[in-house]
Protein backbone atom coordinates (compact mmCIF):
# COMPACT_ATOMS: atom_id res chain seq x y z
CA UNK A 1 0.00 0.00 0.00
CA UNK A 2 1.70 3.57 -1.22
CA UNK A 3 2.29 5.92 1.88
CA UNK A 4 0.27 9.59 1.24
CA UNK A 5 3.38 12.19 0.21
CA UNK A 6 1.68 15.65 1.52
CA UNK A 7 2.58 18.85 -0.22
CA UNK A 8 3.24 20.86 3.72
CA UNK A 9 3.82 19.20 7.11
CA UNK A 10 3.56 21.59 9.84
CA UNK A 11 4.73 20.68 12.94
CA UNK A 12 3.45 22.67 15.53
CA UNK A 13 0.16 24.13 16.53
CA UNK A 14 1.02 27.63 17.99
CA UNK A 15 0.91 31.33 16.32
CA UNK A 16 3.16 30.13 14.00
CA UNK A 17 2.20 26.80 12.75
CA UNK A 18 -1.24 28.15 12.98
CA UNK A 19 -0.67 30.80 10.16
CA UNK A 20 1.60 28.98 8.09
CA UNK A 21 -1.64 26.63 7.79
CA UNK A 22 -3.85 29.82 7.15
CA UNK A 23 -1.95 30.72 4.22
CA UNK A 24 -0.71 27.75 2.91
CA UNK A 25 -4.83 26.28 3.06
CA UNK A 26 -5.72 29.28 0.91
CA UNK A 27 -3.11 28.32 -1.86
CA UNK A 28 -4.46 25.24 -2.08
CA UNK A 29 -1.38 23.18 -0.32
CA UNK A 30 -3.70 21.27 1.93
CA UNK A 31 -1.98 21.19 4.65
CA UNK A 32 -1.43 19.41 7.79
CA UNK A 33 -1.12 19.97 11.54
CA UNK A 34 0.93 17.73 13.75
CA UNK A 35 -0.37 19.54 16.93
CA UNK A 36 2.77 18.19 19.08
CA UNK A 37 2.66 17.71 22.74
CA UNK A 38 0.89 21.11 24.10
CA UNK A 39 -1.55 21.90 21.07
CA UNK A 40 -1.96 25.82 21.11
CA UNK A 41 1.60 26.21 22.34
CA UNK A 42 1.99 28.95 25.08
CA UNK A 43 -0.74 30.84 24.82
CA UNK A 44 -2.92 28.00 26.32
CA UNK A 45 -1.29 28.98 29.59
CA UNK A 46 -1.89 32.68 29.37
CA UNK A 47 -4.83 34.81 30.28
CA UNK A 48 -5.45 37.75 28.77
CA UNK A 49 -3.65 39.03 25.77
CA UNK A 50 -3.98 43.05 25.10
CA UNK A 51 -1.05 43.17 22.50
CA UNK A 52 -2.90 41.09 19.75
CA UNK A 53 -3.83 43.72 16.81
CA UNK A 54 -7.21 43.95 16.62
CA UNK A 55 -8.14 42.35 19.85
CA UNK A 56 -8.40 45.08 22.72
CA UNK A 57 -7.89 42.35 25.34
CA UNK A 58 -8.65 38.35 24.43
CA UNK A 59 -8.29 35.13 26.45
CA UNK A 60 -4.75 33.56 25.59
CA UNK A 61 -6.80 30.13 24.71
CA UNK A 62 -9.87 31.81 22.85
CA UNK A 63 -7.49 33.65 20.76
CA UNK A 64 -5.66 29.80 19.90
CA UNK A 65 -9.19 28.19 19.37
CA UNK A 66 -10.17 31.14 16.95
CA UNK A 67 -6.76 30.47 14.74
CA UNK A 68 -7.21 27.15 14.87
CA UNK A 69 -11.13 27.02 13.26
CA UNK A 70 -9.48 29.89 10.72
CA UNK A 71 -7.00 27.08 9.59
CA UNK A 72 -10.10 24.72 9.67
CA UNK A 73 -12.50 26.92 7.61
CA UNK A 74 -9.89 26.97 4.72
CA UNK A 75 -8.96 22.89 4.77
CA UNK A 76 -6.02 22.22 7.09
CA UNK A 77 -6.13 18.80 8.30
CA UNK A 78 -5.03 18.86 12.18
CA UNK A 79 -3.52 15.37 13.79
CA UNK A 80 -3.17 14.68 17.35
CA UNK A 81 0.80 13.14 18.36
CA UNK A 82 4.52 14.47 18.78
CA UNK A 83 6.85 14.17 15.91
CA UNK A 84 9.83 11.79 17.77
CA UNK A 85 12.19 11.47 14.75
CA UNK A 86 12.62 12.53 11.40
CA UNK A 87 14.59 11.58 8.06
CA UNK A 88 14.97 14.79 5.77
CA UNK A 89 18.38 12.96 4.24
CA UNK A 90 15.84 12.12 1.15
CA UNK A 91 12.64 13.28 -0.37
CA UNK A 92 9.89 12.70 0.15
CA UNK A 93 10.72 13.63 3.65
CA UNK A 94 9.91 11.29 5.84
CA UNK A 95 8.25 11.93 9.85
CA UNK A 96 7.91 9.39 12.45
CA UNK A 97 5.29 9.91 15.58
CA UNK A 98 5.59 9.12 19.16
CA UNK A 99 2.16 6.81 17.83
CA UNK A 100 4.33 4.45 15.91
CA UNK A 101 3.39 6.35 12.92
CA UNK A 102 4.97 7.06 9.60
CA UNK A 103 3.85 10.48 7.96
CA UNK A 104 5.68 11.44 4.22
CA UNK A 105 5.67 14.94 2.89
CA UNK A 106 7.24 17.31 -0.22
CA UNK A 107 7.99 20.05 2.22
CA UNK A 108 7.69 20.83 6.05
CA UNK A 109 7.29 23.84 8.49
CA UNK A 110 9.11 23.88 12.00
CA UNK A 111 6.93 25.43 14.57
CA UNK A 112 7.43 23.60 17.73
CA UNK A 113 8.15 26.56 19.27
CA UNK A 114 10.47 26.46 22.77
CA UNK A 115 9.77 26.03 26.85
CA UNK A 116 10.55 28.55 28.88
CA UNK A 117 12.19 27.27 31.79
CA UNK A 118 10.76 26.49 35.40
CA UNK A 119 11.91 26.96 38.62
CA UNK A 120 10.82 23.16 39.81
CA UNK A 121 9.05 24.31 42.99
CA UNK A 122 5.86 23.76 44.73
CA UNK A 123 2.60 25.83 43.81
CA UNK A 124 4.43 26.60 40.52
CA UNK A 125 2.14 24.13 38.24
CA UNK A 126 -1.26 25.57 40.45
CA UNK A 127 -0.27 29.33 39.11
CA UNK A 128 0.92 29.28 36.15
CA UNK A 129 -1.01 31.64 34.12
CA UNK A 130 -2.22 33.16 37.47
CA UNK A 131 0.02 35.65 38.28
CA UNK A 132 3.18 33.42 37.07
CA UNK A 133 4.52 34.65 33.30
CA UNK A 134 7.09 34.65 31.75
CA UNK A 135 6.86 37.21 29.30
CA UNK A 136 6.76 41.14 30.82
CA UNK A 137 6.34 42.50 27.93
CA UNK A 138 2.58 40.34 27.33
CA UNK A 139 2.11 41.27 30.82
CA UNK A 140 3.31 43.78 32.66
CA UNK A 141 0.64 46.15 31.89
CA UNK A 142 -1.30 43.92 34.61
CA UNK A 143 0.47 44.49 37.31
CA UNK A 144 0.14 48.62 37.57
CA UNK A 145 1.30 49.97 40.79
CA UNK A 146 1.41 46.28 42.07
CA UNK A 147 4.34 44.25 43.62
CA UNK A 148 6.29 42.20 41.32
CA UNK A 149 9.27 39.86 41.10
CA UNK A 150 11.33 39.10 38.34
CA UNK A 151 13.19 35.76 38.81
CA UNK A 152 16.75 35.75 36.76
CA UNK A 153 20.23 37.58 36.39
CA UNK A 154 20.59 37.29 32.24
CA UNK A 155 19.88 40.06 29.93
CA UNK A 156 16.20 38.86 29.66
CA UNK A 157 15.74 39.78 33.41
CA UNK A 158 17.06 42.78 33.39
CA UNK A 159 15.00 43.81 30.15
CA UNK A 160 12.05 42.38 31.85
CA UNK A 161 12.89 44.51 35.49
CA UNK A 162 13.61 47.72 33.05
CA UNK A 163 10.20 47.43 31.08
CA UNK A 164 8.18 46.85 34.75
CA UNK A 165 9.26 50.04 35.85
CA UNK A 166 6.55 51.95 33.38
CA UNK A 167 3.93 50.07 35.24
CA UNK A 168 5.35 49.76 39.01
CA UNK A 169 8.18 50.86 41.60
CA UNK A 170 7.58 47.79 43.60
CA UNK A 171 9.88 45.46 41.86
CA UNK A 172 12.60 42.75 42.96
CA UNK A 173 14.99 41.24 41.11
CA UNK A 174 15.90 37.58 42.84
CA UNK A 175 19.14 36.16 41.07
CA UNK A 176 20.49 32.55 42.23
CA UNK A 177 23.96 33.88 41.86
CA UNK A 178 25.64 36.51 43.72
CA UNK A 179 25.91 38.99 41.09
CA UNK A 180 23.78 39.56 37.79
CA UNK A 181 25.34 37.49 34.29
CA UNK A 182 23.76 40.21 32.20
CA UNK A 183 25.58 42.70 30.14
CA UNK A 184 27.14 45.72 32.02
CA UNK A 185 25.25 48.22 30.04
CA UNK A 186 21.93 45.74 31.20
CA UNK A 187 22.97 45.78 34.73
CA UNK A 188 23.61 49.46 35.23
CA UNK A 189 20.36 50.44 34.44
CA UNK A 190 19.08 47.90 37.09
CA UNK A 191 21.78 48.30 39.67
CA UNK A 192 21.19 52.01 39.80
CA UNK A 193 17.96 52.22 39.99
CA UNK A 194 16.37 52.69 43.46
CA UNK A 195 13.17 51.42 42.76
CA UNK A 196 14.16 47.87 41.95
CA UNK A 197 15.17 45.41 45.14
CA UNK A 198 18.19 43.29 43.99
CA UNK A 199 18.18 40.00 46.23
CA UNK A 200 21.13 37.44 45.17
CA UNK A 201 22.06 34.19 46.22
CA UNK A 202 18.92 33.22 46.44
CA UNK A 203 15.78 30.99 45.04
CA UNK A 204 11.92 30.63 45.11
CA UNK A 205 11.22 27.27 47.16
CA UNK A 206 7.45 28.09 47.20
CA UNK A 207 4.77 29.55 45.68
CA UNK A 208 1.07 30.56 47.46
CA UNK A 209 -2.25 31.56 46.36
CA UNK A 210 -5.96 32.14 47.19
CA UNK A 211 -6.53 29.56 44.57
CA UNK A 212 -6.99 31.74 41.63
CA UNK A 213 -3.94 34.08 41.74
CA UNK A 214 -0.70 33.58 43.72
CA UNK A 215 0.09 36.03 47.14
CA UNK A 216 3.05 35.24 48.32
CA UNK A 217 6.71 33.47 47.25
CA UNK A 218 8.63 32.22 49.74
CA UNK A 219 12.57 32.67 49.16
CA UNK A 220 15.47 30.75 50.42
CA UNK A 221 19.13 31.98 50.76
CA UNK A 222 21.38 29.26 48.57
CA UNK A 223 24.05 29.74 51.50
CA UNK A 224 22.48 30.52 54.39
CA UNK A 225 19.46 28.32 53.82
CA UNK A 226 17.38 30.98 55.86
CA UNK A 227 13.37 31.45 54.14
CA UNK A 228 11.91 34.72 53.82
CA UNK A 229 7.79 35.08 52.59
CA UNK A 230 7.44 38.00 50.49
CA UNK A 231 3.62 39.02 49.66
CA UNK A 232 3.78 39.34 45.92
CA UNK A 233 1.14 39.92 42.91
CA UNK A 234 2.94 39.22 39.76
CA UNK A 235 6.04 37.01 39.54
CA UNK A 236 8.08 37.07 36.32
CA UNK A 237 10.48 34.14 35.29
CA UNK A 238 13.27 34.94 33.16
CA UNK A 239 15.68 31.90 33.21
CA UNK A 240 15.94 31.07 29.57
CA UNK A 241 14.08 28.95 27.19
CA UNK A 242 14.66 25.34 25.60
CA UNK A 243 13.58 25.24 22.12
CA UNK A 244 11.76 22.17 21.09
CA UNK A 245 14.46 20.54 18.32
CA UNK A 246 15.71 17.62 20.17
CA UNK A 247 13.76 15.60 17.14
CA UNK A 248 16.01 17.66 14.40
CA UNK A 249 19.08 17.13 15.63
CA UNK A 250 21.73 16.04 12.79
CA UNK A 251 19.01 16.66 10.56
CA UNK A 252 19.20 20.84 10.19
CA UNK A 253 21.32 23.09 11.72
CA UNK A 254 21.03 24.61 15.56
CA UNK A 255 23.09 26.76 17.27
CA UNK A 256 25.06 26.29 20.53
CA UNK A 257 21.51 26.84 22.15
CA UNK A 258 19.72 24.02 20.08
CA UNK A 259 17.57 27.12 18.03
CA UNK A 260 17.58 26.17 14.45
CA UNK A 261 19.17 28.59 12.19
CA UNK A 262 17.75 30.08 9.19
CA UNK A 263 19.20 31.95 6.24
CA UNK A 264 17.62 33.28 3.36
CA UNK A 265 13.77 34.11 4.70
CA UNK A 266 12.32 31.13 6.38
CA UNK A 267 14.71 28.48 5.22
CA UNK A 268 17.19 25.69 7.44
CA UNK A 269 20.28 24.26 6.03
CA UNK A 270 18.19 21.00 4.51
CA UNK A 271 16.36 22.10 1.10
CA UNK A 272 12.44 21.96 1.68
CA UNK A 273 12.61 22.91 5.30
CA UNK A 274 11.46 25.53 6.86
CA UNK A 275 10.72 26.98 10.52
CA UNK A 276 9.05 29.59 11.84
CA UNK A 277 8.24 30.86 15.69
CA UNK A 278 10.33 30.77 18.31
CA UNK A 279 11.81 27.51 17.43
CA UNK A 280 14.39 30.05 15.85
CA UNK A 281 13.17 33.13 17.73
CA UNK A 282 15.30 33.39 20.87
CA UNK A 283 15.04 37.42 20.64
CA UNK A 284 11.54 38.84 20.58
CA UNK A 285 9.23 36.09 21.35
CA UNK A 286 6.29 37.37 20.83
CA UNK A 287 2.97 35.53 19.13
CA UNK A 288 2.40 38.14 16.80
CA UNK A 289 6.25 37.80 15.41
CA UNK A 290 6.07 33.91 15.43
CA UNK A 291 2.35 34.57 13.43
CA UNK A 292 4.53 36.47 10.88
CA UNK A 293 7.08 34.18 10.73
CA UNK A 294 4.59 31.57 10.31
CA UNK A 295 3.12 33.76 7.33
CA UNK A 296 6.65 34.20 5.26
CA UNK A 297 7.32 30.62 6.00
CA UNK A 298 4.05 29.33 4.15
CA UNK A 299 5.21 32.37 0.98
CA UNK A 300 8.17 30.08 1.12
CA UNK A 301 6.81 27.27 1.27
CA UNK A 302 4.36 28.16 -1.83
CA UNK A 303 7.23 29.35 -3.57
CA UNK A 304 9.35 26.36 -3.46
CA UNK A 305 6.86 24.12 -4.28
CA UNK A 306 5.92 25.49 -7.37
CA UNK A 307 9.62 25.68 -8.38
CA UNK A 308 9.91 21.66 -7.63
CA UNK A 309 6.71 21.84 -9.99
CA UNK A 310 5.33 19.55 -6.96
CA UNK A 311 2.10 22.21 -6.68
Amino acid sequence: MSTTVHNLIIIGSGPAGLTAAIYASRANLKPIIIEGKEPGGQLMGTTGVENWPGEVSIMGPKLMMNMRKHAEHFGTQFKSGVITRVDFSSRPFKLFTNKDKELQAHSVIIATGAIPNRLGCPGEDTYWGKGITTCAVCDGAFYKDKKVVVVGGGDTAMEDASFLTKFTKDITVIQILDSFTASYPMQQRILNNPNITKIYNSTISEIKGDGNHITEITITNQKTGEKTNMPVNGLFIAIGLKPNTQAFEGQVELDDYGYIVLSDGTKTSAPGIFAAGDVFDYRYKQAITAAGSGCKAALDVEKYLHKEHIA
